[in-house]
């Protein structure tokens, strides 16, 4: 037999426990957090009805919580931000469930789409706002639970003004 790799398997190898992890009942790594985030957002009926639209303040829903991390449904209306802010110690997963919002940081905008995510890591500034015309949904999974949101005031371009010269 020719084979590109050196390495073969000889035997079945779940009969070998001690080289198999057990499955979590919760997620531990980023990629889990992602794959939690994902598999809310395919189960449509888990979240959907909970969903509500407020057009005076940014509606949101804690929808799970496990040990150490916290699950939250958002919504937003047109037009509706965040605000420039962080997640204190906490990282995150955001995932856009329906409509379109645009994120803002110091690396630049992106547009999110449905499907879309975002993975961050606990001091990351950004803001997240609804620029489309149609309502959009997000999820978001904080570990560990958020506990802080600090709100950053935005650089603003400070327009250099030159003395103007003084005649005599």
């Amino acid at each position: 037999m020719n084979s590109d790799s050196d390495l073969q398997i000889a035997g079945d190898i779940l009969e070998v426990p001690h080289l198999l992890q057990a499955p979590r009942e919760h997620p531990a790594t980023v990629a889990e957090f992602a794959g939690l985030a994902r598999s809310i957002a395919a189960d449509r009926a888990q979240w959907e009805h909970l969903v509500r639209y407020d057009a005076t303040t940014r509606w949101y829903h804690r929808l799970r919580t496990g040990p150490g991390y916290e699950v939250w449904l958002l919504s937003w209306v047109p037009g509706q931000g965040s605000g420039l802010h962080d997640h204190g110690r906490s990282s995150g997963v955001l995932t856009v469930l329906d409509g379109t919002l645009t994120e803002r940081s110091e690396r630049g905008t992106r547009v999110l789409a449905a499907g879309a995510q975002r993975v961050f890591a606990p001091g990351y500034t950004h803001e997240v706002v609804n620029d489309a015309l149609e309502p959009a949904v997000s999820l978001h999974v904080y570990y560990p639970g958020l506990t802080e949101m600090p709100m950053h005031t935005p650089r603003a371009c400070e327009a250099r003004i030159e003395p103007s010269p003084v005649t005599a």
